[in-house]
């Protein structure tokens, strides 16, 4: 498969691309050498791991909102889902993502 680009990277799009048998998977805003990089690879060859790669916080940061997404932003289905108290979530909501 090729290599796959999106507008909406997170972990859970990233996972189940690799799955499908994405060789590399790029999220907007995209740098363009790695875009050109990704698409004049030869064929399986493994893209190089990120120089900086998301923190702990971060991943968390990104499941969390893709569930809340995924529950059409409503905060009670959502701390359901994630399995946490509803005002956690609430003060995780307000707060600005990590880096």
């Amino acid at each position: 498969m090729d290599p796959i680009l999106t507008g909406y990277g997170n972990l859970a799009t990233a996972v189940a691309a690799v799955k499908e048998g994405a060789i590399d998977y790029l999220a907007k805003p995209v740098d363009p050498e790695d875009l050109v990089a990704a698409l004049l690879s030869p064929p399986g060859e493994r893209p190089e791991p990120p120089s900086e790669p998301m923190s702990a916080d971060r991943v968390r940061w990104e499941h969390i909102q893709r569930v809340y997404e995924l529950c059409d932003r409503n905060v009670s289905e959502t701390a359901r889902r994630l399995k946490m108290h509803r005002r956690t979530l609430q003060r995780i909501l307000a707060k600005r993502s990590p880096r």
